[in-house]
Order: structure tokens, then C-alpha cells, then sequence
């Protein structure tokens, strides 16, 4: 099989993934949160074994402290997944905010190019959609990650089929 091909197959999956993530974006979100949760336990227990190998007393209990947190953290994640899913959600507003308040920062020190508008309408809308989210947090936070997650592949195997046609258009002149 051809390599444009496989990249071709790989988008359409994922946004087939994409769409069956956005219909049922609460079940995604949980699932996402569980996933969370096991990639923080396992971060943590690598954390610790580093912690163990450190050569510093501060270095050692630190990275072993920062380490049993993160397995903490995780196992909530792994058995708590409905109040995980509000803490992340909680935390991807915040992260919204944050990213707004930089861009807009950013725009202002952009005033007199041509990026001023754009840099200025992304720090916005952003701004908007933590402040949008806040408000009605209650209401989105249950399927907030799972339609963020959609999203995000959909995006994605948009991308992967773009990457199709052009390697296929553009096989004979770059060298792989």
C-alpha cells in the first residue's frame, strides 16, 4: 500500500472518530479523564523510580514527593472520573483564560502590523470562550473535553488528508 494512501485512511478514521466522539461528547469526557488518569499513576510511579535514582537528598525526596502526587492524582482520576471531569474542565478554562489574556498582550505589542487584528480577535474570541464557559459551567462541563476532543480529531484527519493529496501530488519530487 501506497504511503499517501495509509495517511489517507489514517484521516478518514479519524474523523470518523471525531463524529462518534461528538455524539456522545459526555461519555468521550469521561473517557478522556480516565486515560488522564492513567498517564498521570504511570507518570508518577516513573517519577518515583527517577526520584529513587537522584543523587541529592533534596533532588531525591522531591522528585519522590512530586511523584506520589502524581500517582494520587491519577488514581482520583481513575476512580473519581465525573468530578475529574470538572477539575480538567476547570482547568482547560483556565488555560482558555490565560491563553486570551496572552494573545491579547501579545496583539497590544503588535499595534502597528498587520498581525494586530487577528492577534487581537484570537485573544478575544478566546477570552470570550473561558468567560462563556465559566458562566455556564455547570452546563458544559460534563461533554466540554469530549466535544474539545471531536474537535481536535476532526482537525486532525482534515490534516492527515490534506497530507494524502499532497504527498500523492508531490511524490515524484520529494525525496522520502
Amino acid at each position: 500500500m501506497k504511503v499517501w494512501v495509509k495517511w489517507l485512511i489514517l484521516g478518514i478514521l479519524s474523523i470518523i472518530f471525531g463524529l462518534f466522539v461528538l455524539a456522545n461528547p459526555i461519555a468521550a469526557s469521561v473517557s478522556v479523564t480516565i486515560m488522564a488518569g492513567i498517564l498521570f499513576a504511570a507518570s508518577g510511579v516513573f517519577q518515583i523510580v527517577a526520584g529513587f535514582g537522584e543523587e541529592g537528598t533534596w533532588t531525591k525526596l522531591v522528585g519522590i514527593v512530586i511523584g506520589l502526587f502524581m500517582v494520587l492524582l491519577g488514581i482520583s482520576l481513575m476512580f473519581h472520573p465525573l468530578q475529574g471531569v470538572l477539575s480538567l474542565t476547570l482547568l482547560v478554562t483556565i488555560l482558555f483564560a490565560a491563553s486570551g489574556i496572552a494573545r491579547l498582550i501579545m496583539a497590544f505589542s503588535m499595534r502597528n502590523t498587520q498581525f494586530f487584528w487577528p492577534m487581537l480577535l484570537s485573544g478575544v474570541l478566546t477570552v470570550l470562550l473561558a468567560a462563556y464557559i465559566t458562566a455556564n459551567f455547570f452546563e458544559v462541563a460534563s461533554g466540554l473535553l469530549g466535544i474539545l476532543l471531536g474537535i481536535e480529531l476532526l482537525f486532525n484527519g482534515i490534516g492527515l488528508i490534506v497530507l494524502a493529496f499532497f504527498l500523492k501530488s508531490a511524490r515524484g519530487q520529494l525525496k522520502a
